[in-house]
């Protein structure tokens, strides 16, 4: 131990600390799509459609095995999504900072949980859900006043239900 570092401190400690910080930013920005300009919520949205598509494409799955990968999917955006934002708003200093785009993944992939696995599908959940996350229909904006990440990623929540609602009812047609 150096005579800077007190004795009851390891020097690697704030390395520690920053590298849980930087996962932090990592699973809140979505692996950097959030810095992506311009309308970082739609690159994320982008980034959650993309990230279905591949599965669907390379994976093959059975309609059921793709609901099952998108509720985990879901589970863990909202699991490591609420703290990751929360960290980073306080980090940041600024109330739901446009680059967290955790909640729009968690939004977007809510709004795929019944679609087909087929470009078409894709696209209308895109759309729906970037509409109902821009417009926020009640009382999807007094979700944003919860408290630090639940309310950044909550609103997003409801208004993935929202777009899912109606996706639901397009497939009638489409």
């Amino acid at each position: 131990m150096s005579a800077e570092t007190p004795p009851h401190e390891s020097p690697a400690a704030p390395v520690q600390t920053m590298q849980h910080t930087t996962r932090w930013w990592l699973i809140a920005t979505f692996f950097g799509a959030g810095y992506l300009k311009p309308g970082p919520g739609t690159w994320g949205s982008v980034a959650a459609v993309l990230l279905w598509a591949a599965f669907a494409w390379l994976a093959h799955p059975s309609p059921a095995t793709l609901f099952i990968a998108l509720l985990i999917g879901i589970f863990l955006t909202l699991l490591f999504g609420i703290p990751a934002a929360s960290v980073v708003e306080r980090q940041s200093g600024g109330h739901d900072p446009q680059f967290v785009v955790i909640d729009e993944v968690a939004g977007q992939w809510i709004t795929l949980v019944l679609s087909p696995a087929d470009w078409k599908h894709g696209l209308i959940a895109l759309v729906l859900f970037r509409l109902f996350d821009i417009v926020k229909p009640f009382p999807v904006r007094r979700l944003e006043r919860l408290p630090g990440g639940w309310g950044i990623v909550f609103d997003d929540v409801a208004a993935g239900l929202y777009a899912l609602g109606i996706a639901s009812l397009l497939r009638i047609w489409f």
